[in-house]
């Protein structure tokens, strides 16, 4: 049983190529990291649902792509919800000219790298942030 789940909070989704996705997901994991999975948990969910979670836990009002939750109190070990709506995912891919699927990935791996500890407050880590999700998105084959 894999430690990375995928789940849906009102949205009808399901997530193509599971099985090569997961193992990305460690394989960016180990490279960038020795820390162990406990869980990485995707919710792929709509709009209102994840700006409830924004106005409940960080108390903004505002619609996101992904808010993710770092459930784990000892660095060397990712334990994680990652919360991701397919609505604002799916209309930034129309904003950026990018695939829907590559939005998607490029959101999930973003999740990740936050918890490895890249930051994206200014333009010099947005840039930085950009530049691994690329990285590790070069290194997804589905």
């Amino acid at each position: 049983m894999s430690n990375i789940n995928f789940f849906c909070e009102e949205v009808d989704f399901n997530l193509p190529n599971q099985t090569s996705i997961i193992n990305w997901i460690k394989k960016i994991i180990s490279l960038e990291s020795n820390r162990e999975i406990i869980n990485v948990n995707y919710i792929f969910c709509s709009d209102e649902f994840l700006r409830q979670i924004n106005q409940e836990y960080l108390t903004h009002n505002t619609l996101t792509d992904i808010i993710t939750f770092n459930n784990s109190d000892d660095d060397q070990f990712i334990d994680t919800d990652v919360y991701i709506s397919i609505d604002r995912v799916f209309e930034n891919s129309l904003t950026y000219n990018a695939d829907r699927m590559d939005e998607l990935h490029r959101v999930m791996i973003h999740g990740i790298l936050h918890l490895l500890g890249y930051k994206d407050s200014n333009d010099n880590e947005k840039k930085i942030m950009r530049k691994k999700e690329n990285e590790c998105l070069n290194l997804l084959s589905v």
